[in-house]
């Protein structure tokens, strides 16, 4: 099983010091399915390559039980790119594939001329192109021949790459796609695996065409887990959305979807009361609480959810396990459910029910109301939530905006709530609306700000 990389950046032998492995020397791995080795068939200043060679050994092959009887002397592992291949490249470039090289950090983030083959993938050309072209480089694929007296072609193809990228990002997208493209993984797929996903695919595999079929295929079709990481970049690519080359150019910057704008509105809410310390109650799989960690004026957040599996989702967008200790000391996930007091929940500065309430039963509402307005009473509450009549303008829709909601206000409905609970637990209360406005249906999301009263001596 073979892959090669190659690089014309001059002087080409640099590639060593951001493979961190020298072109000098024949390296060699031991890993669970055989031995890695990397070699340079050729490294001068012109042109360098290194190639990434997996002998694997049959016998430590493990064959699915329910193959042939000599499955594991008899298949096509010890030489299609599969991963097998992916694993190995993981192991043997694990700080290039970081984009970490102490020698050469500068060259490590620049996109330099890059060629990758790979002799033997199971695939076909059309798949091929799909998942790699969106990505920056350059397809050309030849079809493997069967047999002369078989005749026609097999189901391998010869993949060459050409593209001018960073190494790092050119290693991961093999170690994604390379299984993608097999549509087989030699081990058993846990949980952990969205995460080696998110984490390679990160900066790419969001916008991504093909990002479904990725996710279903890397994950070995384990449906729970491709929903889990599609549902994670789903929402990274509506918060992170980066501006396109000819929006960059433009004078002005691209117009904020309404998703950044309410959270820019929740931002601003905070700030305007001073919070340090701030709750965000219901906060799914973490999208405004990347927005908090980034502000340094909040010194105390705090996630709460009733879904365990938000709370996940929001750990793994936050990174928490790879943020410095200074960092994760400032935010804390908490599993709660909104309806019933909890005094962890007490003595914050601000709290935050972004498009939360109307996931509430309506029975269930004063309920919420007493455990977060009474019994946490932070300083200040704001709360988003749609306004029903904006709805007119979303062509198609025929309900609610989102298929969980229990209720859509209209602005004089929020009000007149927002100004019972207000009442009822000593607040002072302003609403404003969040997005574009129309002079007849107001903005298609409306805001609370409430803040307590001072009670007089």
């Amino acid at each position: 099983m073979l892959l090669t990389l190659t690089t014309t950046h001059r002087p080409a032998t640099d590639l060593g010091y951001l493979l961190v492995k020298h072109p000098g020397k024949v390296h060699s791995f031991d890993v669970p399915t055989g031995t890695a080795y990397v070699m340079y068939p050729e490294a001068n200043e012109d042109r360098c390559t290194a190639a990434l060679m997996l002998d694997v050994d049959p016998q430590r092959l493990r064959a699915q039980r329910d193959a042939f009887e000599l499955s594991q002397y008899v298949n096509d592992r010890p030489y299609a790119a599969s991963s097998l291949l992916a694993s190995a490249l993981a192991k043997v470039f694990r700080s290039a594939l970081r984009g970490a090289s102490k020698d050469r950090p500068e060259l490590a983030a620049t996109p330099i001329p890059l060629e990758i083959e790979v002799p033997v993938l199971r695939g076909t050309a059309d798949l091929v192109t799909r998942l790699f072209g969106p990505l920056g480089w350059t397809v050309a694929t030849t079809a493997i021949p069967l047999e002369p007296e078989i005749g026609g072609d097999s189901r391998y193809v010869r993949v060459h790459l050409t593209g001018e990228l960073r190494v790092a990002d050119a290693l991961n997208h093999l170690y994604v796609l390379l299984p993608v493209l097999d549509d087989g993984k030699h081990y058993w797929v846990a949980p952990d695996e969205i995460e080696k996903l998110l984490r390679s695919g990160e900066g790419w595999l969001a916008g991504h065409p093909e990002k479904v079929l990725i996710a279903r295929r890397y994950l070995a079709h384990r449906k729970s887990l491709a929903t889990t990481a599609l549902q994670i970049l789903a929402a990274e690519e509506v918060n992170d959305e980066p501006a396109t080359e000819e929006e960059a150019e433009l004078p002005v910057p691209r117009k904020a979807s309404l998703a950044e704008q309410r959270r820019e509105a929740v931002l601003a809410a905070l700030e305007e009361v001073g919070a340090g310390r701030v709750l965000d109650l219901g906060c799914g799989g973490g999208a405004l609480l990347t927005a908090l960690v980034k502000q340094r004026s909040f010194t105390e957040i705090v996630g709460a959810d009733v879904s365990s599996r938000a709370l996940e989702m929001a750990a793994r967008r936050l990174r928490l396990d790879r943020l410095p200790e200074r960092q994760k000391d400032r935010i804390k996930l908490i599993q709660t459910a909104l309806t019933y007091r909890d005094d962890r929940l007490r003595g914050f500065d601000a709290a935050v029910l972004m498009e939360v309430i109307e996931h509430v039963d309506l029975p269930r509402l004063p309920a919420l109301e007493a455990a977060v307005f009474g019994h946490a009473r932070p300083a200040a509450v704001v709360v988003t939530t749609p306004n029903a009549e904006y709805n007119v303008h979303y062509e198609g829709l025929t309900g609610m905006r989102h298929s969980d909601h229990r209720f859509e206000w209209t602005r004089a409905e929020f009000a007149a709530w927002a100004e019972r609970v207000a009442a009822e637990h000593g607040y002072a209360v302003t609403i404003r609306g969040v997005g574009d406005q129309h002079e007849t249906t107001g903005a298609p999301t409306q805001l609370a700000l409430f803040k307590i009263q001072e009670v007089s001596a």
